[in-house]
């Protein structure tokens, strides 16, 4: 256990957690029994837009139980924010230089219903490294794995806490004049304005 590095599954996840996982050489361990907590990068995302940083959430439904593993957070389709997502990703991205290129495969997440929030975050985990060329294999927790350092890394990224990219290189943005650079958004930002590069950049 001590040999993997811990991390939580997020929602199209920041550039900073694929950062960690490129500058690290241990295998993927990827947390399901954890305690689902509300207000991180478990359920949102921050792309840019042409008025800013805007955050993208995927609404869940809440369970009569407080403490729900995050392997058992349902996705809520009350309404259809697949569509005001995926809109909101087109309109942000849609003049950037490599949004073409990987359009079909994220398509999908927002065309196809998955049940659970695990699984819907996994499977664009599996797609961002295969399309960033990050060939590393992902394994999941069997049970609750109790806080371990240095390589835990479930609440260190999170959107109130400071970035782990202390001084992160500025890569050309589409709204950069408008906005100036905005680091560790999404790293559908930095795969979208910078294709088969994004790899190198981290």
């Amino acid at each position: 256990m001590e040999s993997s590095l811990l991390l939580p599954a997020f929602y199209l996840p920041p550039i900073s957690y694929f950062h960690i996982i490129q500058q690290s050489e241990q295998p993927l361990l990827v947390e399901r029994f954890e305690h689902y907590v509300k207000q991180t990068y478990r359920t949102r995302t921050k792309i840019a837009t042409a008025n800013g940083i805007l955050d993208l959430i995927v609404p869940i439904l809440h369970g009569v139980k407080e403490h729900i593993p995050m392997k058992d957070i349902r996705i809520n389709y009350d309404f259809n924010w697949q569509r005001l997502h995926w809109l909101s990703i087109q309109t942000a991205y849609r003049s950037s230089p490599y949004f073409e290129y990987y359009e079909d495969d994220f398509a999908r997440f927002y065309e196809q219903r998955h049940d659970f929030l695990f699984d819907f975050n996994i499977e664009q985990l599996q797609l961002l490294l295969k399309c960033m060329k990050i060939n590393r294999s992902v394994a999941f927790t069997e049970t609750y794995i109790s806080p371990v350092e240095p390589l835990d890394y479930r609440e260190v990224i999170h959107p109130k806490k400071p970035s782990l990219l202390e001084h992160p290189k500025p890569y050309y943005q589409v709204f950069e004049e408008k906005h100036g650079f905005l680091p560790d958004l999404s790293v559908v930002d930095l795969l979208f304005n910078q294709g088969p590069q994004s790899k190198s950049y981290l």
